[in-house]
């Protein structure tokens, strides 16, 4: 079965309602970006950070999947589908994708400050000021902040190294280890790009455009793809 792997962003989960953090209006106009997404902004105020989180998780668990969710979990009929994204809701397990890894971790899930082997499925739940792990450790977001590695990129490029068609959809590739991917896109595969701007990527490539929100590019691609077999 031919895999298609998807690179996905913040331009996805828009249409669903959620916030984006760099366009006009978004979160990082209200909420400085050291002081909420970073390790010095957590030991300056711990208590500002778990409130922002905890306002995400709440807004993301009232979101549904939109269609360009829906239409790349419809994928999978078809093809062997592995989503990337940067994305911390669970819209795409929530739309039915079932092959998801989350580069910069994930909204319902909390992790021990002490030992970050210990991670909890906390769903919506927020996570307060004295919540601990078993071994008395504070309970912080599961979530990479700026400055902190990417523990999922290896895995992350394994996978892209397989692309029969690789897809970034709702992301402009300035995110960088994230946007560094399209560099182990196998040279001979089909490129497709969903997102209104223009993304300049390797000319090495066979690349498609569609200037387009999310889920009318994965409407387009969907027809395509199903009928058209890839080369």
């Amino acid at each position: 079965m031919q895999k298609i792997i998807v690179l996905s962003g913040a331009g996805v989960s828009a249409e669903s309602g959620i916030r984006t953090f760099r366009d006009a209006g978004g979160l990082w106009e209200q909420y400085p970006v050291m002081d909420v997404a970073s390790l010095d902004g957590w030991k300056r105020n711990p208590q500002r950070v778990l409130q922002f989180y905890n306002e995400r998780r709440q807004q993301a668990a009232l979101a549904n999947p939109n269609e360009g969710h829906l239409g790349l979990a419809e994928l999978e009929q078809k093809f062997e589908v592995h989503i990337i994204t940067q994305n911390v809701d669970a819209l795409h397990e929530k739309a039915g994708s079932t092959r998801v890894l989350h580069l910069h971790g994930e909204l319902r899930k909390a992790r021990s400050c002490g030992d970050p082997s210990l991670v909890y499925d906390i769903g919506d739940k927020p996570i307060h000021w004295g919540d601990t792990c078993e071994k008395g450790f504070q309970l912080r977001p599961h979530i990479v902040w700026f400055g902190e590695p990417v523990p999922a990129m290896e895995q992350a490029i394994a996978i892209t190294k397989t692309a029969d068609v690789f897809v970034v959809v709702g992301t402009s590739l300035n995110v960088y280890p994230a946007a560094g991917l399209i560099d182990f896109v196998p040279d001979e595969t089909k490129v497709f790009i969903i997102d209104p701007e223009n993304i300049p990527i390797p000319s090495s490539h066979r690349v498609t455009h569609f200037k387009m929100k999310a889920s009318e590019g994965v409407a387009r691609l969907k027809e395509i793809l199903l009928l058209n077999p890839i080369p």
